[in-house]
């Protein structure tokens, strides 16, 4: 079991993605049937997440691992979707890192 630390959550996330990446460039037919940024980003995400989310045991982990992902993809692509539809990819990070009062504070 890895330690569920950003460290992990930035390498699982990044290789992860970087492949997915690389293997839309290597079979361009899959980045075709995949229609729209948006949904190929989803796809990335979700393996990194869930991967992330079961190499540390912890959801919140693969969260984290979620958004970056969808990040490195933006990143890589220029844009997620089309016409304006990638901003529910992108407003879920800040809430991931935010932390409400009643839940204790850093130690």
């Amino acid at each position: 079991k890895a330690k569920a630390t950003i460290d992990t959550v930035k390498d699982i996330a990044t290789e992860s993605t970087l492949y997915g990446l690389e293997a839309y460039e290597k079979y361009p037919t899959t980045l075709e049937d995949h229609f729209g940024g948006s949904q190929r980003a989803t796809v990335f995400s979700i393996a990194a997440g869930g991967a992330t989310a079961l190499a540390t045991g912890h959801s919140q982990a693969g969260l984290y691992a979620w958004y970056l992902s969808m990040y490195l993809h933006k990143e890589g692509h220029g844009r997620l979707g089309f016409l304006g539809y990638d901003l529910q990819d992108q407003c879920g990070a800040t809430n991931v890192f935010s932390m409400e009062l009643r839940e204790g504070l850093l130690g």
